[in-house]
């Protein structure tokens, strides 16, 4: 059974690892992220893995960077648009989730899983699952407040 994780906005890769250490069995296939300090990092800790470097880039092109349907496509995309302690500016060049839904809609993942931060909720949230919903994916979210974490938000897809 295919397996296949793709990581978007991969920061150190924590998504990754909590993958590897569940039951799911992933095969990690490509990371992504634009930042050159978390690429060293995510070569370090992934040496098998390529990585990109822009999901723009990706979303312009997905068959380059995925060969075939994903398992899991996860992704902790930028957070300063949405966070309150930012400006919360929809017009943000960082708002990046157009683009992560390009990729979704052209690979169509049967799960994708996505984190924010808790000020998402109330800016842009409902934009995103409706984006989602329209190309025929149920969403849930899961505000981490009660788990431990209470500045993120969890988003699952599928």
């Amino acid at each position: 059974m295919n397996r296949d994780h793709i990581d978007l906005c991969s920061g150190i890769g924590g998504f990754p690892l909590g993958f590897s250490w569940s039951d799911l069995q992933t095969d990690l296939k490509l990371l992504c992220d634009n930042e050159e300090w978390c690429r060293k990092i995510l070569a370090k800790n992934f040496p098998n893995v390529p990585i990109a470097n822009d999901v723009k880039e990706i979303a312009n092109d997905p068959r380059k960077f995925i060969q075939r349907k994903p398992f899991i496509l996860s992704g902790g995309y930028p957070c300063q648009p949405y966070s309150v302690a930012g400006r919360r500016d929809k017009e943000d060049p960082r708002r990046i989730f157009p683009y992560i839904h390009s990729i979704v809609e052209q690979t169509r993942p049967s799960w994708c899983v996505f984190e924010n931060v808790y000020g998402h909720f109330s800016m842009g949230l409902d934009e995103v699952l409706v984006q989602m919903e329209t190309i025929n994916y149920a969403t849930r979210t899961l505000s981490l407040i009660h788990i431990s974490e209470p500045t993120r938000a969890l988003y699952i897809s599928y």
